[in-house]
């Protein structure tokens, strides 16, 4: 995406989102931002007073892009038209064998942001928990059954998604393979069940 026809703001975001997620919230200093986002020092710290409210917005963003990924992808398998059917479930795994397949992927911004900056950035939880509980949400409007099974049932295998996105990241392909591999048994498993 060419962003250089966009607001200041924006592509300041743009930026701040590809830096962050690649190579980390530490890692990634605010000079960087600035000179990969093309703006100057004064246009920064008007639309962003600190880089914690910067690390805020990068989550939100995340979230909106990530979601809307997450629905679409699961959407283009059929998910949908299969509400209920158990299979509906299993197709978590070919959504996640798409994202790890991706040579961007870079593991989970959120699982990333708490383990990097945790508390020390005001609402960073907060926003970390909330993408994970509508990941639940999305997951959940997959099942059938009384809504605390259904609940129950997408937060196992939200949890599942999690475990499979963190062995991915540990590794290569192959092991990426491994973790899908591994998340569409234990989807089998609950989907049984």
């Amino acid at each position: 995406m060419d962003i250089s026809a966009l607001p200041a703001r924006e592509r300041i975001l743009h930026t701040a989102h590809d830096l962050f997620y690649a190579d980390g919230i530490r890692a990634t200093g605010i000079d960087r931002v600035i000179a990969e986002s093309g703006v100057t020092k004064v246009t920064f710290y008007r639309h962003f007073p600190s880089k914690d409210d910067l690390v805020r917005e990068f989550l939100d963003h995340r979230h909106a892009r990530w979601m809307a990924w997450f629905v679409d992808a699961l959407g283009r398998r059929g998910a949908h038209d299969r509400v209920g059917d158990a299979g509906a479930l299993l197709l978590l795994a070919d959504v996640m064998a798409e994202w790890f397949a991706d040579p961007a992927f870079r593991g989970c911004a959120f699982i990333n942001s708490v383990a990097e900056v945790g508390g020390s950035v005001e609402g960073a939880a907060e926003r970390a928990r909330e993408h994970k509980r509508e990941m639940v949400e999305v997951i959940a409007g997959l099942l059938s059954g009384a809504s605390s099974s259904r609940m129950a049932l997408a937060q196992a295998a939200a949890l599942g998604v999690d475990g499979a996105i963190v062995k991915a990241q540990m590794g290569d392909m192959a092991l990426a393979r491994e973790a899908v591999d591994d998340l569409r048994r234990l989807l089998a498993a609950l989907a049984a069940a």
